[in-house]
């Protein structure tokens, strides 16, 4: 079965996709008659050396998010991970030439499809008069033996361009140009990993990967890599990818070396999420420097992928000085990060946390029977959301995320951690406002915030006084905070109708006389109905307001979870 791709046609998505960035970007023209993209100032280039780059189309941003004012000059597009046509690049050639630029360098990838086409194309701009010189980039570091192809070119062609670019801007020779490129192409590797393949709009995947397998090596066209390895995590995968780059038996190692100073790319091939992709920065990042390994740069984002390809590939290009002054040399390029101009290694990375405002002293003695109480209580508390987590885990599916009952277990743990470091405190108003830190910190979701901000709104009350009716203003407080940030309102099935029920009962303890235990008890009743109740209301607010009610048979897991907890608070005041 082939992909599913948002595409109008397959024959077309190349040429579609070009036009779509040249119409979104002022800076860029299309090259009529042509899969070519150019500077749209091609005028101000007199006199300065043009740089064309291109290939297959799929590896977007690559290339034409790199033409800019000190980067490349225009760039040549295939269909998808196909060569461009020799017409095509020759054509671009021409018009870069026919603008008044004093030559023309193509940076090209190491595939044997571009070197012939960008190499034919050379030799008839050659015959017909323009002065024109080629690159070969071969970056990739996945082969431990060389082939007669050589290596693959891979993302560092990126910096290559970067560098190629701000030699030409500064209006730098065309054969000077070529000589520098050419040798900080050697001090430079790139590594592919991917959890899976990519597909070629109309085709099927290039190939399949188990469960628990990942590819080593791969390019980016699709292609298998050198190896297939056992699932992992990020920091061992990163391990794994430095080791082979940087392994001096590997033919295409990166000669990285403790006290070395590196340019770090971190490249999303296409599908991977963001988040995944700041787990893999962070891991670098840390085994490069615990190498000894001084990152002088990083570069983080997707700048050449391989369609939907989910993986990434590790650039090293080894740099100094002049050479850096290079990479952060000014550019009009869009795809080009705004890198700041300042070394990663030796940075300080966090700033110290405002101290938390004093409070009062406890008045009664922590240990005390009030404070093992407290204890109780929140044991019981923690027990009992632990033992709902798969429950309560069931019933949130039904809006979409299912994680509820992990939230709920993420607090209970963080309370149960808590309550290891000494006896909670005896103060009511304290202890709310101690939970209330730590549910915020610890519990996450928008259960957390909720939990969080009822808990601090009740701690004003008890502040002065701890007597039922406080009690009872405590939790109007708490229902007030909620429902004021929250946007939720009784009926509208969320927790808060557990909560609100349990609210009104407990109104009675404002009442001269009114028993602790019975009062409480009907509270916990009428909170254990109002969250069977939810099942048949409608949500109106929260994930689930968004789902069709038709879809919502079960109970609300939030509503479940508060009226479980007062349950456990009861039976612990009970025995």
């Amino acid at each position: 079965m082939t992909s599913k791709k948002l595409v109008n046609s397959v024959a077309g998505c190349a040429d579609d996709a070009l036009a779509g960035l040249v119409a979104c970007n002022p800076n860029l023209q299309l090259l009529q008659g042509h899969r070519v993209a150019l500077r749209s100032d091609l005028d101000s280039l007199k006199g300065r050396v043009a740089l064309l780059s291109g290939g297959g189309s799929g590896h977007e941003p690559a290339h034409a998010g790199f033409i800019g004012k000190g980067m490349l000059t225009g760039v040549i597009a295939g269909a998808v991970f196909t060569s461009p046509a020799v017409g095509s690049i020759l054509a671009a050639i021409r018009a870069v030439a026919q603008a008044g630029t004093v030559g023309t360098l193509l940076i090209v990838k190491n595939y044997t499809g571009d070197r012939l086409n960008f190499g034919l194309a050379r030799e008839q701009a050659r015959a017909e008069g323009i002065p024109v010189e080629m690159v070969v980039i071969g970056d990739d570091s996945a082969f431990t033996v060389l082939k007669k192809a050589g290596r693959r070119g891979l993302c560092g062609t990126v910096l290559i361009h970067k560098v190629a670019g701000a030699l030409a801007e500064a209006g730098v020779g065309l054969e000077e140009i070529t000589k520098q490129v050419n040798m900080v192409a050697k001090a430079m590797g790139t590594l592919g990993v991917s959890l899976s393949s990519c597909s070629v709009p109309g085709s099927k995947p290039t190939f399949e990967l188990s469960a628990d397998e990942v590819e080593l090596g791969l390019g980016i066209h699709g292609e298998a890599g050198v190896r297939r390895i056992k699932m992992a995590t990020a920091d061992e995968i990163v391990k794994l990818m430095l080791d082979h780059m940087t392994n001096t038996t590997n033919a295409s190692h990166v000669p990285v070396q403790p006290g070395s100073s590196v340019v770090m790319m971190v490249n999303n091939l296409g599908g991977l999420s963001f988040l995944e992709l700041g787990i893999i920065a962070d891991a670098t990042v840390r085994s490069l420097e615990g190498r000894g390994v001084k990152i002088a740069r990083a570069l983080v984002g997707t700048f050449m992928s391989a369609l939907e390809m989910p993986g990434i590939s590790l650039t090293l290009l080894l740099v100094d000085e002049p050479l850096l002054k290079l990479i952060d040399a000014e550019t009009t390029a869009a795809a080009w990060p705004n890198v700041a101009a300042v070394s990663i290694t030796g940075r300080k990375r966090s700033r110290v946390a405002p101290a938390e405002p004093q409070e009062a002293p406890d008045s009664t003695a922590a240990g005390g029977s009030a404070s093992k109480r407290m204890a109780l209580v929140l044991e019981r508390v923690c027990s009992t959301l632990l033992g709902l987590e798969e429950h309560l885990n069931a019933l949130d599916r039904a809006a979409g995320d299912g994680d509820c009952g992990t939230t709920h277990s993420r607090a209970a743990r963080a309370i149960r951690e808590w309550l290891k470091e000494g006896p909670p405190p005896a103060s009511p108003a304290q202890l709310l406002s101690k939970l209330s830190v730590l549910l915020l910190e610890k519990m996450g979701g928008s259960s957390g915030a909720l939990y969080g901000l009822f808990l601090t709104a009740a701690t004003q009350p008890l502040k002065a006084k701890t007597s039922l009716p406080a009690w009872s203003a405590a939790m109007d407080a708490g229902l007030e905070a909620m429902q004021k940030y929250g946007k939720a309102a009784p009926g509208d099935r969320t927790m808060l109708d557990s909560l609100w029920a349990a609210g009104q009962e407990l109104q009675a303890w404002k009442s001269p006389g009114a028993d602790l235990l019975q009062v409480l008890t009907k509270a916990v009743k009428s909170a254990e109905a109002a969250a069977e109740a939810t099942k048949d209301m409608e949500a109106g607010a929260g994930r689930a307001s968004y789902i069709s009610s038709a879809r919502l048979e079960q109970p609300d897991p939030g509503a479940v979870a508060a009226a479980a907890i007062l349950r456990a608070i009861l039976e612990v005041l009970q025995s």
